[in-house]
């Protein structure tokens, strides 16, 4: 950290802001300029507080210079991250597309979806037993029946299965019906005793962004995770909210070669819930990966027309199939494997 001193501090000043640095177990180097003192924090600067300096007397401003997130830091973990679930590779040059429908309905169309997710070539399928959803009388999800339906349907095909998570007091649910990947929701992204719990479990995690969640946030977020011990976490835009309202959220792209250079851990997109429209989902789907993501969660309904959640947004299985191909041309052309 490094304190700025105003030009009129006094030596009174300066001294009390170096017993603070002390007192924290670090040492000071003090450097004088013509018109302002700058004090250097040498240490670990996260046991000091810039709010704490900046009240002190003659402190113009406290400046940080080690990130706060140290864990999942690409600093401290120069190469990227590959995340291993059920033996199928995320991150490196593995590109992976997570389909399925918005939620689980029926084992009917959990069987129909399943097969369209594996003829298109996906080896991972989502789908969501429990839904937090804006309205409290819109469909919640089918909850441990549909955990139920989803796992009987994926075992078919051999796929690991990916569902959200939202009440700490399921974890255990959860791990007893074999859920191979938990999803933290953007709603759920600083439910902080909730990512400690995930924490403490030897299961990937995909961390959604906050609706209104900064780079940083969603990196602390995801520290919370990783210092409990799990470090199988894979971050995932999914659409920030601003003053747009031609579409549902505004995919940040820019989030992704960000989020690249700050962190090693693997990065997906979420087109779907971004758009909100199934045709927009394509060139979403197609940008993310030509700017470098790591994989892409994408709904598909058996028959959109008749689904009970988020039926605008879902492609058909033909629609799928169609954006599979595209998608490897393109990751062929940055390097990648799909």
């Amino acid at each position: 950290m490094i304190i700025v001193m105003s030009p009129n501090a006094s030596d009174a000043d300066l001294n009390a802001v170096i017993a603070r640095i002390r007192d924290a177990g670090l040492a000071e180097h003090v450097s004088r300029g013509t018109e302002r003192t700058l004090v250097g924090a040498i240490g670990d600067e996260r046991k000091l507080s810039e709010s704490v300096f900046e009240q002190m007397a003659g402190v113009e401003r406290a400046i940080h210079i080690v990130k706060p997130y140290k864990i999942v830091a690409r600093e401290n973990h120069p190469d990227g991250t590959v995340v291993d679930i059920r033996g199928i590779k995320l991150g490196g040059k593995q590109i992976q597309v997570i389909a399925g429908p918005c939620s689980v309905e029926t084992q009917a169309q959990m069987h129909l979806a399943a097969a369209g997710v594996h003829a298109a070539g996906c080896k991972l399928m989502r789908g969501g037993a429990f839904k937090p959803r804006t309205s409290p009388y819109a469909f919640q999800g089918l909850g441990v029946q549909g955990l139920e339906f989803f796992r009987e349907a994926a075992r078919e095909y051999d796929m690991p299965i990916v569902t959200e998570l939202m009440d700490v007091r399921m974890l255990d649910t959860f791990l007893e019906h074999d859920v191979d990947v938990i999803q933290i929701g953007a709603r759920n992204m600083q439910n902080f005793d909730l990512l400690k719990e995930v924490g403490k479990v030897n299961k990937p995690v995909i961390l959604k962004r906050g609706l209104s969640a900064t780079i940083s946030e969603l990196l602390m977020a995801a520290e919370y995770i990783a210092a409990g011990g799990n470090h199988n976490i894979i971050l995932c835009e999914r659409g920030i909210r601003t003053f747009e309202t031609a579409y549902r959220n505004v995919l940040d792209i820019t989030a992704i070669p960000v989020l690249k250079k700050e962190t090693h851990l693997p990065v997906v997109i979420d087109p779907s819930h971004a758009g909100g429209k199934a045709w927009m989902v394509p060139a979403l789907a197609r940008a993310a990966v030509a700017a470098g993501a790591d994989g892409l969660l994408v709904e598909m309904h058996p028959n959109p027309c008749e689904a009970w959640c988020d039926a605008d947004q879902a492609l058909t299985p033909e629609q799928l199939s169609e954006l599979m191909v595209s998608l490897r041309l393109i990751a062929q052309a940055v390097g990648r494997e799909l």
